[in-house]
């Protein structure tokens, strides 16, 4: 019976990629917890940086972070996978950025675009959009010194002044099924760009009720070594924490993203071969009544 032989090599199939997708899905399940607690690490404390930098707006503005521009192009950059299987989480950081307004209302010859991972690199080469670098592979173990080297690169167009501003797109990680991607302004460094990443919800962490009255603080009487000093320490960690943090959140929720993507396949990988044991028993009881049906026919044509 060749058909119930196909039908049972299709099982076996279905099963082999069943145990493949399990697996998958084991082992994003436990990098997502990893990299959940280095993104809420790295939350913590560019949060901490920000409120500093928001209590020496004064100082900040006198820094070359906080450097007003006009004329060069802004810089874009976007944070990616480097593999797929994530659900859809590539596609829509990719149309965060192409619908964006202040991606639409540049015209081409004022944009750079910078990507961090392979499928922003494939899309953007696949529409045609000139990429000004691309960062590829890099490692899941990446420490605060691997990660200087990258964010310098990218720091490296506002110090020698060829952006007049940085813009990141990186997903928001809320929690394994709820992520949203963020179109946020990182240079120059302003009261309203502090306000704005302070305004990112954090989960568990409790924002300030802005109803509530709040007691001043006062200035500090003294910074040591200097108030500039401080304040541009200050905001070159910022710019440091805040490209280590959209990394992990990335990293989070990519693995979150492809736990659910493997959960799904393996619940529709249960579905076909139930599907097709039904189909497979049913074809093996027609075949088994056919034969006694002849055997009872021959049985009687013999008497």
């Amino acid at each position: 019976m060749p058909f119930l032989i196909e039908i049972k090599k299709k099982i076996g199939a279905v099963q082999n990629t069943r145990k493949i997708t399990k697996a998958m899905e084991l082992v994003a399940a436990s990098r997502m917890k990893a990299f959940q607690k280095k993104a809420l690490g790295t939350r913590a404390y560019a949060r901490g940086l920000l409120q500093a930098l928001r209590e020496a707006e004064i100082g900040m503005r006198d820094t070359a972070w906080g450097e007003q521009r006009t004329h060069e192009p802004v810089l874009f950059v976007i944070v990616t996978s480097d593999k797929g299987l994530c659900g859809a989480l590539n596609q829509k950081l990719l149309r965060t950025l192409w619908q964006s307004q202040e991606w639409k209302k540049l015209p081409p010859d004022e944009r750079l675009l910078v990507t961090i991972g392979r499928k922003s690199a494939d899309a953007a080469t696949f529409a045609g959009i000139p990429i000004a670098e691309k960062f590829e592979g890099l490692s899941e173990n990446m420490s605060s010194l691997d990660a200087l080297a990258i964010i310098d690169r990218i720091l490296h167009y506002w110090t020698e002044k060829k952006c007049r501003k940085i813009v990141f797109i990186s997903p928001h990680y809320v929690n394994p099924f709820v992520f949203y991607p963020t179109v946020k302004k990182y240079l120059p460094f302003s009261p309203d760009m502090v306000a704005s990443h302070l305004d990112w919800k954090e989960g568990d962490l409790e924002l300030p009720d802005p109803n509530v009255e709040t007691v001043a603080h006062s200035e500090p009487s003294f910074f040591e070594p200097g108030k500039e000093e401080v304040v541009e320490k200050l905001a070159r960690q910022l710019a440091q924490s805040l490209f280590l943090q959209a990394f992990y959140e990335l990293k989070a929720t990519e693995y979150s993203s492809r736990m659910v993507a493997m959960k799904n396949a393996t619940e529709v990988a249960d579905k076909v071969v139930k599907t097709l044991t039904v189909s497979y028993h049913k074809a093996r009881q027609g075949a088994i009544t056919q034969q006694l049906a002849e055997l009872a026919g021959g049985a009687m044509a013999i008497q």
